[in-house]
């Protein structure tokens, strides 16, 4: 492979992060899968790689020419998972057949290996906020559109789980929340203490949330502005799903709220929640329901950010900043919704 020997390297601020791009086997491995991929699709390397390498995830750039992608471009992505995000490849392969308007379907996989190969998806939704004027109009759309393919989703979520996606269901979560105190080491004495008290509120929220009529789907986690495609207005592709779970779907309301906040203020929040929740609308559940429902996944949500600090390569030494970022997280049960 034409230059794949010497690929630029970025480490961001994990300069002392030990993945698996270090191991000589490993790395020959990967670079062979990734080409025999290319070829089953017409194509081939065209320069040199850049690979970026973190704590969570090894993802390499590659320019390719031959019969062009699926998405007409000239780069793919290589993208390696942890062990705890494998299912991360077969997972977006299962969505872009189900939601294929929605999700990138992979030109290769590998479960076993926690590896995948994807086409280029355009523009990312935060390079377009730099470049130009975008008003709330547009995350409005954004979020009818994710929520659309939750509820496209719902049927799926057993067939999920059996893809090694993790189960974190509205009435697991109390589960969830024992695991992440017993193996969060960063949380103080007094902070603890206070996550104990709260577990007989948590367990209430969680009942009472498993009560108001919107069933478990699929929660991306993460999705911010910078895990969304935006090649053409109007249009958006979701992406990396390493930190999915089955859960309860209003989870995942909480992250691309709050960067929209942080662009227009709080005052925006009402609408975006409402036209997230319109695709949900029609499903028994009345909108006093639905909004309470928000209110008491916008708290649990913290339990999933919490969970995905937790998804990296094995090694001690890179584990430390990230599990002091999964106690900040776990600590968010504590603090009231803003809306």
């Amino acid at each position: 492979m034409r230059d794949a020997t010497s690929p630029t390297v970025d480490r961001g601020a994990y300069p002392d992060a030990v993945t698996p791009w270090e191991q000589e086997s490993w790395r020959s491995a990967a670079l062979g899968w990734l080409t025999d991929g290319l070829t089953a699709h017409g194509l081939r390397v065209s320069g040199g790689l850049r690979v970026r390498l973190r704590p969570w995830s090894v993802l390499v750039r590659v320019p390719v020419t031959g019969r062009t992608p699926a998405a007409g471009r000239e780069t793919v992505w290589f993208k390696a998972n942890p062990p705890a995000s494998a299912f991360e490849g077969t997972l977006t392969a299962a969505l872009a057949r189900r939601v294929p308007r929605y999700v990138l379907a992979p030109l290769a996989t590998d479960a076993g290996r926690g590896w995948s190969l994807l086409p280029d998806g355009g523009a990312l939704f935060r390079d377009v906020l730099e470049r130009e004027p975008v008003g709330p109009e547009v995350w409005e759309d954004l979020l009818r559109q994710y929520a659309s393919v939750q509820c496209a989703l719902v049927p799926l979520a057993p067939q999920l789980e059996r893809l090694g996606v993790p189960n974190a269901r509205t009435t697991e979560l109390p589960r969830v929340f024992d695991e992440l105190l017993v193996s969060s080491p960063a949380l103080r004495a007094d902070d603890r203490a206070r996550l104990d008290r709260l577990r007989p509120r948590l367990a209430d929220w969680c009942a009472e949330l498993a009560t108001l009529g919107v069933p478990d789907s699929l929660d991306h986690v993460d999705l911010h502005d910078g895990q969304l495609f935006n090649p053409e207005p109007g249009r958006f592709t979701f992406f990396d799903w390493g930190y999915a779970a089955v859960s309860h779907p209003f989870c995942s309301l909480r992250v691309p709220a709050r960067r929209a906040c942080e662009r227009y203020g709080p005052d925006v929040l009402p609408r975006l929640r409402d036209a997230y929740l319109e695709p949900w609308t029609g499903g028994g559940s009345t909108t006093a329901e639905l909004r309470r429902a928000v209110r008491l996944a916008w708290r649990l949500s913290a339990l999933g950010r919490a969970r995905a600090w937790g998804g990296l390569f094995p090694s001690a030494s890179q584990a430390a900043p990230l599990t002091d970022e999964s106690a900040r997280s776990l600590l968010e049960l504590a603090e009231d919704p803003p809306l």
